[in-house]
């Protein structure tokens, strides 16, 4: 099943390998990948897609020397199982195994953690310059893998205009299978259908140069004449190549499913002494057939068995949070013509479907580009529309200085939808939402929402939209839960007390609201009255409630799914301390300064401290100081 991939301990092995032995090395690793996927969620059509690409990089370069980016990071499983990793494989995406990104901390092979899409041209630019300033007339190669999903990113041809100027040595591999996470859009994805349709192109370019080298001719003249007849052909054929405009030599289209074509074609890459994009032309999900049929489904799909050719998932039906928005969005576009929604390649993980098929004309995917999207609401704001950007919290860093600029500062009603806030679970640090709370909070104008469940959620919603100023509401990924309840109306900037206690006081911001009661509930069976308040907004705060509770309190424990630097607790000690009001008994509990690894996000909350448990512990923790205090008070 696994007799070549299993006597792999480095790319070095793959050269004793035969042509055919690559072929059925693929196959395993084929084999390889599903049974991964059929355990745990992993990210699947994308790396059955580049085996073979995999492959040939490896038998073509040395990247113990030579430089390999992969963009975007989830399409590195082969290269892991080729780098020596095979024998932890089936550790991937599991709390203590392998990452399912790159790790420089697991591997040389991997140069930089990348989790977002577009930045590998750039940081291979950079790579490929350091190395020249650091060792002139070195022989490394640098290559850069990038999806066709990210290749729109702007920032992509950012690298490329800087790149084509500085004339540098350097391999742009596109991998292009027609889709990102979902069907790619745009007309950039257009253009690299028209130029996959020329592939007779390369064909017909090599027979030219197999007659012209007959020809009575010698030396450059040949080679110039070649090239003029290529340049006018594309020129005829595309109306202009844009890769070469911009500096790059552009070859292609490839088969990205052969091998051995693909190792003459990253042979030629390589040996060009100028920047050069190879265009490779990929099948998402290839070799599984339920996966190349509905590569969207199977990008991460749930666990699966395969029993007679047919495959049975094991799903969870409990709804989530993301569902919850997702059905709030609907009511409220039926409600509302103003309403719009924007989303960056992420239809599929924000579970937009239903509002793209009902709304086609108030539904905009822009691709992965996440600037563009924020400015665009604002632009949609601006003319009367009530815009929603539905993106994940990681990548909504991506936009920040949109947010600042094109929202907040011209004081837009744009609503920031932040999907997958706090821990995410198996995908780990590159796509933890921590830091949201921290870099939207300081801006003038904007109102952060922390719901403490669904029934929140699905209030904060309208409420948002309703709002004159910029709107963000944070929400994890996880089964959506409610606290039984009187639910409070949501107000302006109004926490709401659930829980009356004596003795101490818990301030939960958001989803982490069932916990913080549960730990109430476990604290009263020890005779510890503890009240607890549903901050529902970070900002504006709930000052008056806040700050009446933290006075009649003997201890104080704020918990928060996300970063305590700049977060929901430094929020409330920033009001104590404006109100002059004494705060050693104020205890914050969160995520420490550090980035957090990968497991389950219920692995994750208890190994933060961040479940019941932990805050039980926490609050016996902060009642232990507050009696010394007392006991020296008294002294």
């Amino acid at each position: 099943m696994d007799g070549l991939l299993a006597t792999i301990q480095s790319p070095r092995d793959l050269g004793s390998f035969s042509a055919k032995q690559l072929v059925q090395l693929a196959a395993e690793m084929r084999e390889a990948l599903c049974r991964v996927a059929s355990r745990r969620s992993a990210h699947f059509a994308s790396n059955l897609g580049v085996i073979e690409l995999a492959i040939a990089l490896h038998t073509t370069f040395d990247f113990r020397r030579d430089r390999l980016i992969w963009d975007t990071g989830h399409q590195i499983y082969p290269h892991k199982m080729l780098t020596g990793r095979y024998p932890r494989f089936d550790t991937i995406r599991a709390k203590g195994g392998l990452m399912g990104y790159p790790n420089p901390a697991e591997s040389p092979y991997d140069l930089f953690m990348t989790g977002h899409a577009g930045c590998s041209v750039a940081t291979a630019l950079g790579l490929r310059c350091g190395d020249d300033l650091v060792e002139p007339g070195n022989d490394r190669h640098t290559v850069a893998v990038i999806g066709d999903g990210a290749f729109p990113s702007g920032i992509v041809f950012e690298a490329m205009n800087n790149a084509g100027g500085l004339k540098k040595e350097l391999t742009v591999v596109l991998n292009d299978n027609k889709m990102s996470i979902c069907p790619r859009v745009g007309s950039l994805g257009d253009y690299l259908d028209q130029l996959r349709m020329t592939s007779f192109y390369t064909g017909l370019k090599n027979e030219v140069q197999r007659i012209l080298t007959k020809m009575p001719l010698v030396g450059d003249p040949v080679e110039r004449f070649l090239n003029q007849v290529k340049d006018s052909f594309k020129a005829g054929l595309l109306g202009g190549m844009l890769f070469e405009e911009l500096g790059f030599r552009y070859l292609g289209p490839v088969d990205g499913h052969n091998v051995a074509q693909l190792q003459k074609y990253l042979a030629m890459a390589r040996d060009y002494k100028r920047p050069v994009l190879l265009h490779v032309v990929t099948e998402k999900g290839h070799g599984f057939e339920p996966a190349a049929e509905d590569p969207t489904s199977f990008h991460s799909p749930a666990p699966f068995e395969r029993s007679n050719g047919s495959l049975s998932f094991k799903t969870n039906p409990a709804k989530t949070y993301t569902e919850v928005v997702r059905d709030a969005v609907l009511e409220a576009m039926r409600a509302d013509p103003r309403v719009t929604i924007i989303t960056a390649a992420m239809c599929q993980g924000n579970m937009l479907e239903p509002v793209r098929d009902a709304f086609p004309d108030r539904f905009f995917d822009v691709g992965i580009c996440e600037s563009h999207a924020v400015a665009f609401a604002a632009g949609l704001a601006k003319a009367g529309m009530r815009p929603i950007v539905d993106v994940y919290s990681t990548f909504m860093q991506r936009a920040y200085d949109q947010i600042f600029q094109e929202v907040a500062l011209q004081d837009l009603p744009v609503v920031l939808m932040m999907d997958r806030a706090g821990l995410t679970g198996p995908d780990g640090p590159t796509h933890h939402g921590m830091f949201d709370i921290t870099f939207v909070r300081p801006f003038p104008n904007v109102v952060v929402m922390a719901p403490g469940d669904a029934e929140d959620l699905a209030r904060m919603a309208p409420f948002a939209l309703a709002c004159e100023h910029p709107t963000a509401i944070r929400y994890p990924k996880a089964v959506a839960q409610s606290v039984p309840r009187d639910v409070a109306p949501i107000e302006l900037g109004r926490a709401e007390p659930i829980r009356p206690g004596t003795d101490g006081l818990i301030l939960a911001c958001g989803a982490v609201l069932p916990d913080c009661l549960a730990a109430a509930e476990m604290l009263a069976a020890e005779d510890v009255s503890v009240a607890v308040i549903n901050a529902r907004f970070v900002k504006p705060l709930d000052v008056d409630t806040i700050l009446e509770a933290v006075r009649a309190a003997r201890f104080v424990l704020t918990v928060e799914e996300g970063t305590l630097m700049g977060g929901f607790g430094s929020a409330v000690l920033e009001a104590v301390g404006d109100a002059g009001y004494p705060s050693s008994h104020i205890h914050r509990l969160g995520v420490p300064d550090r980035f957090i690894e990968h497991g389950s996000r219920r692995e994750l909350l208890a190994d933060l401290g961040l479940d019941a448990p932990g805050i039980v512990r926490a609050c016996h923790e902060a009642a232990a100081k507050a009696a010394l205090v007392d006991a020296a008070d008294q002294t």
